[in-house]
C-alpha cells in the first residue's frame, strides 16, 4: 500500500479542488453548503463501475472559496470547510468552527483504497444499513458484501443488505459519510484499536465518498436521500397486516386461510405465496395441480379484500423447454463465465442461470416478464435470493457467484467482485420499472431481501431469514432502526420469526412490536409449527386481534408518516437519539423506538417479563393505554402484562385514528378520531385515495391539527381531495372540562383514564377546547 504523501501540484476549477500526488488524484467537489464529494482515483486511471445509487446531478451552484496558507489548502462553503495538509496529505473537516472529522491517512494500492480517520473516545456510530447488534456500532468491524446467511446471530456479518452509509455523533452533533461502491468494503469502527482511529477500506482502485456536515441527524438523512432518492408513496393496503408461510398450497389452503381471518375478525390485507406456487420453482409459472386457476383464485380473494403477493427469485432454471430460459439465452440476458459460456449456479430449481441486471435490455426483459403475473391479479412482487444466492459455494467459500464471472453492457463488462452488492438493487430496479410500464395507474409494491444504497426508490425491505428467538425480536427493532437511519423507511422483519418453533408468548409480544413497524408481516418456514394468529390458543389470538385492529386504527397516523418519508427521506421507525440527539441517555438505547415524532414504543423482549424499564425523553408524556401524564427526562417502570406493550404519546400531540376495519377499503374513511394530549404541537394529517397517482396533481388533503394547551384547532384541508367525512370524534386526555366547540359549550362524555369525548359535525375548520383543569 502506498500512502498519499506530498502533493505534486494542485489547482481549483470552477467547481472542484484537484490535488495530484505520485500515487493518486484527490478531488473535492462541493455539492451543497453542507455536502462535499471526495474522490480518490488511483494513478493507473482505472474507473469504478457507476452504481446508480446517486441520482441527483442538478445541484445549484455552491459559493465556495479556496486559499493556500502555510502548506495547507482550505476549501470553504458557507457552512462547511475541508482543510488539506499537503505534506503528508491529511484532511480536516469542519462545520463552522467544529472539527468533526480528520482523515489521518489515505492509502492506495493492491486494488484498494484505505481511509484512516481519527476516532474520538466519545463518538458514536449509527446506520450502516442492515447490521446486527446494538444501535451504536462503535467497536464493530462490518463488511459490505451482500450475503445469504440463514442462521445469523448477534455478531453475524455480513447480511443481505449493503448500504455503506453511516452517521457519527459526538457531543450531540452529527456528521455523515457515504461510500459509493458496488465492490466489497469494510468499515472497522475501532475493533482492534478503539481509542485511536477507524478505518474504511474499499476493494476498488478508487474511492468515491460523500461527506455530510450535519449537525442534525434528520438533516443529514434528508440530504443523503436527496442524493440517493426517496421512497415512492406506497399503496395504502401495504401498510396493513400481511400473512405468509413457506408455503401455502394448494389453492384451497389459501381460501381456508382467508376464511379464517374474516371469520375470526382479525384484519388482514395480503396473503403471500412462497416458492411452492411455481411449477418446479420455475419463475413466472404456476403449478397447475396446486393452482389450476390462479386468476379465478385471486379474483375471489380480491372480492374478500385480500391482495396476493408472489415470490420471485433471480435464478432461472436451465431447461431448453422452458420459455424464460430460452428467451434469456437468445437475448444474451445471462451472466457469463470468463470464457464466454453462460454461468450456471444452483438454487431451488436446480441448475440455474442468473440474469445480468447491469444490462438495460435485461432489466426491460425481466420487468416485462411480470406482465403474466399482473394479468392474473398479483398485487405485489417479493424479490428473494437476490444477493445473489447460490447453493454452490464459490472459490472463496461464499454462497454466491464466483468473483470472476462477467456482467455488464458490451464494452463495459466487469467482474462480479466489482459489482456484487448491486445485484439485488438492479433486480428491484428491473421489477419496479416493469410494474410501472404494465400497471401505470397503480403504485408498485415490491419487497426485497437484498439491496444497496438507494434501494428505497424501488422496494420495501425485510430483514431476511430470522428465527423464532427472543433475541431476534430485539434484532427486529435494531435492524429496522439502522435501515431507517440509512435512508430506507419501509422496513420490517418476519413477525414471530421465520425458522424454529415460536411460543404463544413470543408471538403475542412480537405482534405487539409489529403493530408499530412500517412493514407488518407474519412469516414462518415450512416444517415449523403453525404461526397464524389463532395457532396459540384463545388468549394469544385475542391479543393479536386487538393489536392488529389497533394497527388499522393507526393507519391515518402511519400513512401520514409514510407520506412525510416520501418527501423528506426521514425514517418512520426512529431511534430515540434521532428525536433528542443532545440527550446522552438516548445515544445508546436500542430496545425502544419512536414511531414518527409522537409515539414512543417499548416492546417487551424477554420471556416472562410483565414490566420493564422505559426511558422517557425530556418533556411530558402520556401513557397511551391509561391517558395518565408522566414527566420525561428519566426512567420509569412500565407495567406490561402479556396483553399490553408500553406505549407513550408526546404531550402536544394530536393523534389521528380511523375506524376498525377488516382490510383497507372495507369502508369509507368517513370516521376520524383525534386524540388530544395537552401541550404544544402540530400534526399535519395527510390523506388521499390510497392508490394511484392523483395526489401528484393535487388530489390529496393535508389537514393541520394544532394543539395549544388543551385546545385543538383543526384547520381547513389543503389540496384538492375531500375526505368523505361526516363527523370528527375528539378525545381530550387529562382534562375535566367544560368543553367548548368554536367557543360554544357542548356536552362531553367522560373517557377512561381521565378526559372527555365530543363529536363535532363539522369535519374541517373548528376548535375544541377544554376550559377546566387537568383531570
Amino acid at each position: 500500500m502506498n500512502r498519499m504523501d506530498a502533493a505534486v501540484n494542485w489547482h481549483w476549477t470552477c467547481s472542484s479542488l484537484h490535488i495530484e500526488t505520485p500515487v493518486a488524484h484527490l478531488r473535492l467537489t462541493p455539492l451543497a453548503d453542507d455536502l462535499i464529494r471526495m474522490q480518490v482515483t488511483s494513478g493507473d486511471g482505472t474507473e469504478s463501475f457507476p452504481t446508480g445509487a446517486v441520482i441527483k446531478d442538478d445541484w445549484p451552484p455552491v459559493v465556495a472559496s479556496v486559499e493556500e496558507k502555510e502548506g495547507r489548502i482550505r476549501l470553504c462553503t458557507p457552512r462547511m470547510a475541508v482543510e488539506v495538509e499537503l505534506s503528508p496529505i491529511r484532511l480536516s473537516w469542519y462545520e463552522g468552527n467544529r472539527l468533526f472529522a480528520r482523515d489521518e491517512a489515505i492509502e492506495v494500492g493492491d486494488g484498494r483504497v484505505v481511509l484512516r480517520r481519527s476516532m474520538p473516545p466519545d463518538e458514536h456510530y449509527y446506520g450502516f444499513g442492515q447490521k446486527e447488534g446494538f444501535l451504536d456500532k462503535r467497536g464493530r468491524r462490518m463488511v459490505m458484501w451482500a450475503t445469504d446467511d440463514p442462521l445469523h446471530t448477534p455478531t453475524t456479518d455480513p447480511l443481505y443488505q449493503s448500504i455503506p452509509f453511516f452517521l457519527a455523533l459526538r457531543q450531540g452533533k452529527a456528521h455523515g459519510f457515504f461510500l459509493d461502491s458496488g465492490a466489497r468494503s469494510i468499515f472497522d469502527m475501532g475493533s482492534l484499536d478503539p481509542a485511536s482511529h477507524y478505518c474504511i477500506t474499499v476493494y476498488s482502485p478508487n474511492l468515491d465518498a460523500y461527506i455530510f456536515a450535519g449537525p442534525e441527524i434528520g438533516s443529514i438523512i434528508a440530504r443523503y436521500t436527496e442524493l440517493t432518492g426517496r421512497m415512492e408513496l406506497p399503496p395504502l393496503w401495504t401498510l396493513g397486516f400481511h400473512q405468509c408461510r413457506w408455503s401455502y398450497y394448494p389453492a384451497e389452503r389459501l381460501r381456508e386461510l382467508a376464511r379464517s381471518f374474516r371469520q375470526r375478525q382479525i384484519p388482514c390485507d395480503a396473503l403471500w405465496l412462497d416458492i411452492d406456487y411455481m411449477d418446479g420453482y420455475r419463475v413466472f409459472t404456476w403449478d397447475k395441480e396446486r393452482f389450476p386457476d390462479p386468476a379465478g383464485l385471486l379474483a375471489d380473494l380480491r372480492r374478500d379484500g385480500f391482495k396476493v403477493v408472489t415470490i420471485m427469485d433471480p435464478g432461472v432454471k436451465v431447461d431448453p423447454n422452458y420459455t424464460v430460459y430460452q428467451q434469456g439465452v437468445e437475448g444474451d440476458h445471462f451472466i457469463r463465465n470468463p470464457d464466454g459460456s453462460i454461468h450456471h449456479g444452483e438454487v431451488w430449481p436446480g441448475t440455474t442461470a442468473y440474469p445480468d441486471f447491469l444490462k438495460a435490455a435485461t432489466r426491460r426483459w425481466w420487468g416485462d416478464l411480470h406482465k403474466a403475473l399482473l394479468d392474473v391479479g398479483v398485487a405485489g412482487i417479493w424479490n428473494d435470493m437476490n444477493e445473489p444466492s447460490s447453493f454452490i459455494p464459490n472459490a472463496a467459500g461464499e454462497r454466491t457467484l464466483p468473483h470472476d464471472v462477467v456482467q455488464g453492457e458490451e464494452g463495459r463488462k466487469v467482474p462480479h467482485r466489482d459489482v456484487h452488492n448491486l445485484y439485488g438493487f438492479k433486480m428491484c430496479q428491473a421489477t419496479y420499472e416493469g410494474l410501472k410500464r404494465h400497471r401505470p395507474e397503480q403504485r408498485p409494491f415490491i419487497l426485497t431481501r437484498s439491496g444497496y444504497a438507494g434501494i428505497q426508490r424501488y422496494a420495501a425491505v425485510w430483514m431476511g431469514d430470522n428465527h423464532s428467538w427472543w433475541e431476534h425480536m430485539l434484532e427486529h427493532l435494531s435492524l429496522c432502526m439502522g435501515m431507517g437511519l440509512s435512508g430506507v423507511p419501509f422496513v420490517g422483519a418476519d413477525v414471530g420469526g421465520f425458522s424454529a418453533n415460536a411460543t404463544g408468548e413470543l408471538v403475542a409480544r412480537w405482534v405487539q412490536l409489529g403493530t408499530f413497524t412500517p412493514f407488518f408481516r407474519m412469516h414462518s418456514a415450512k416444517g415449523t409449527r403453525d404461526q397464524e394468529p389463532w395457532s396459540f390458543g384463545a388468549e394469544v389470538e385475542e391479543i393479536c386481534r386487538r393489536f392488529i385492529r389497533l394497527r388499522y386504527r393507526l393507519l391515518p397516523y402511519l400513512y401520514t408518516l409514510f407520506e412525510e418519508a416520501s418527501r423528506t427521506g426521514l425514517p418512520i421507525l426512529r431511534p430515540l437519539v434521532m428525536e433528542d440527539q443532545a440527550d446522552p441517555e438516548t445515544w445508546c438505547i436500542t430496545d425502544q423506538a419512536m414511531v414518527g415524532s409522537h409515539l414512543l414504543i417499548a416492546p417487551v423482549m424477554q420471556p416472562g417479563a410483565t414490566r420493564r424499564m422505559v426511558y422517557l425523553p425530556r418533556g411530558t408524556w402520556y401513557d397511551f393505554w391509561t391517558g395518565q401524564p408522566c414527566e420525561g427526562g428519566r426512567y420509569v417502570i412500565a407495567e406490561a402484562p402479556l396483553e399490553r406493550m408500553p406505549v407513550y404519546v408526546r404531550a402536544g400531540t394530536a393523534l389521528p385514528m380511523g375506524p376498525e376495519m377488516a382490510y383497507v377499503g372495507e369502508k369509507p374513511a368517513d370516521e376520524l378520531t383525534v386524540h388530544v394530549y395537552p401541550g404544544k404541537g402540530r400534526f399535519d394529517l395527510y390523506e388521499d385515495e390510497g392508490e394511484g397517482y392523483g395526489y401528484r396533481s393535487g388530489a390529496y388533503a393535508r389537514t393541520p391539527l394544532v394543539v395549544e394547551g388543551a385546545r385543538l384547532t383543526v384547520g381547513k384541508p389543503e389540496g384538492g381531495w375531500q375526505p368523505p367525512r361526516r363527523q370528527v370524534e375528539v378525545v381530550l386526555h387529562g382534562v375535566a372540562g367544560p368543553v367548548r366547540v368554536d367557543g360554544r359549550p357542548v356536552e362531553a362524555e367522560p373517557v377512561d383514564g381521565g378526559g372527555l369525548r365530543v363529536l363535532v359535525q363539522r369535519p374541517g375548520g373548528f376548535t375544541v377546547e377544554a376550559e377546566g383543569t387537568e383531570a
